[in-house]
């Protein structure tokens, strides 16, 4: 499969010619969606997802589907039967020829006084990539690449690197760090080498492709 980093969340993945795309929230520009053949949404946050963009998406391109969790797929109601699809922990399906395990139920948490948000994560392919969301979801398989959330206000650094580690994947890209500036991405992707050894950490930039 050949995966493409978009602003902040958002990743395109593409594979016998059908493309799949994850969390094209509003830090990403509505190009991550074209020619998409599906849709996965982690939650329901505006970094992650983004009602209207999605509508005009699928408005666009009736064969476009989504997979989300309950929350966000009741947000997406009208627009045809079978297209949106709510999913939640232990559930299987294929979306664009990939293979999808959902992994999760829970948004990190943020804050004692804010409410509990829902969060899925998706595992493609039988373990070769795990795409988390906002969450510290320990999958219960192998994982091969792991899209790893590199920074948020609700996380620190020790979270994240033992997170990595908890894993044990044998690769890792980032995301969800719009919030960093190139200096804060060096650092963190600097600190990989040597708090989480054996894995092989590499910063994307917006745009940038890679065969995994």
């Amino acid at each position: 499969m050949r995966l493409t980093k978009f602003g902040h969340a958002a990743v395109r993945l593409e594979k016998d010619g059908r493309t799949l795309v994850i969390d094209p929230g509003a830090l990403t520009g509505p190009e991550a969606l074209d020619g998409a053949d599906a849709v996965l949404v982690t939650h329901e946050h505006y970094d992650h997802f983004v009602e209207e963009t999605l509508r005009t998406a699928a408005e666009t391109n009736p064969e476009l589907r989504v997979w989300t969790n309950p929350e966000v797929a009741r947000h997406l109601d009208g627009l045809g039967a079978g297209r949106v699809n709510a999913v939640t922990h232990g559930d299987t399906f294929s979306a664009a020829g990939f293979d999808v395990e959902v992994h999760g139920q829970w948004h990190a948490p943020i804050h004692p006084e804010l409410p509990d948000s829902r969060n899925i994560g998706f595992v493609l392919d039988d373990g070769k990539l795990f795409y988390p969301g906002d969450a510290f979801t320990l999958p219960e398989r192998r994982i091969d690449t792991l899209l790893l959330l590199s920074h948020a206000p609700w996380a620190n650094s020790t979270q994240i690197f033992d997170y990595a580690r908890a894993v044990g994947a044998s690769r890792a890209f980032n995301t969800h760090d719009a919030l960093l500036s190139d200096a804060g991405r060096a650092i963190v992707g600097g600190l990989f080498g040597t708090l989480v050894p054996g894995l092989a950490y590499a910063k994307l930039a917006i745009g940038e492709s890679v065969d995994i």
